[in-house]
């Protein structure tokens, strides 16, 4: 047999049924689940696909997204776009998001979403939660998202599609992206409590946790997200997820959670 960039070919010039037929999916397991998770908390744009019903064919456009509580991502549209106007007739959607790197784009790490759009209420408290957590990470958004014309969409989330580099390929579940929240129902009041005392009060403990937890460069790096499963933290356009060591049982564990981590990252400074 001669190997080739296409696989194995047999002498009669047929490619290996073996191959042909093998699934190139592999079976989901933490690490993907780790890497799809970073992926959508740390990405500050992405790719999304919506459809044309009247050409008949997928429209791409670059939005900037954000995340919920869960992990879910969130867009702020004009009703001037292109795909504002689409996902209003069809709500069907999906969004690229990739890890920006040197050489190869294809050796980095990127994920596809499939969603339905859904926009929310403006008045909503649970938009105005949403509004407050994707300034955090968007803190520029706020020249615009009070325009009558902008609305916030919530991406839900079906499946995604995760390659992580080369021979990498996963097909994750809904349960495989979101963080349960079954547990936490007034995290988000809770979040903007501690995101404000820690970037105010405890400065320097944000800052310990993206250069010695993350081995991030030294700068004035902000708390701009909490969940039930790690933090967001900002430097200028660059975002970090730090993941807990354990996932949080209650919302009364934050506090002890952000203190260890506090005492870990003095640790290492010694």
């Amino acid at each position: 047999m001669q190997n080739t960039a296409g696989g194995l070919e047999s002498r009669s010039g047929l490619r290996d049924e073996s191959t042909m037929t093998k699934d190139p999916m592999l079976p989901v397991d933490d690490e993907a689940r780790l890497l799809a998770k970073r992926l959508m908390r740390t990405a500050r744009s992405g790719a999304l696909a919506t459809y044309d019903g009247a050409a008949g064919l997928p429209f791409a456009s670059l939005v900037q997204v954000g995340t919920d509580l869960d992990g879910s991502p969130l867009i702020l549209t004009s009703e001037l776009s292109a795909h504002t106007r689409l996902l209003a007739a069809d709500p069907r959607c999906s969004v690229l998001l990739s890890a920006i790197g040197k050489g190869d784009p294809l050796a980095h790490p990127r994920l596809t979403l499939l969603a339905e759009a859904e926009r929310l209420e403006r008045d909503a408290p649970r938009t105005q939660h949403i509004r407050r957590r994707y300034l955090a990470q968007h803190p520029k958004a706020a020249l615009y998202v009070d325009f009558p014309d902008f609305s916030f969409w919530r991406l839900n989330l079906t499946w995604g599609s995760l390659n992580g580099g080369f021979g990498r390929a996963y097909r994750l579940e809904r349960t495989d992206l979101l963080a349960d929240l079954s547990a936490f129902p007034d995290f988000y009041e809770g979040e903007a409590g501690a995101v404000e005392h820690m970037n105010t009060d405890h400065r320097e403990a944000v800052g310990l946790y993206a250069t010695k937890l993350l081995g991030a460069q030294e700068g004035a790096w902000r708390l701009v997200g909490i969940d039930p499963e790690g933090l967001q933290l900002a430097l200028g356009d660059e975002i970090l997820r730090l993941t807990f060591p354990k996932a949080l049982e209650n919302v009364g564990d934050l506090r002890r959670m952000l203190v260890d981590l506090a005492q870990q990252a003095r640790g290492t400074s010694a």
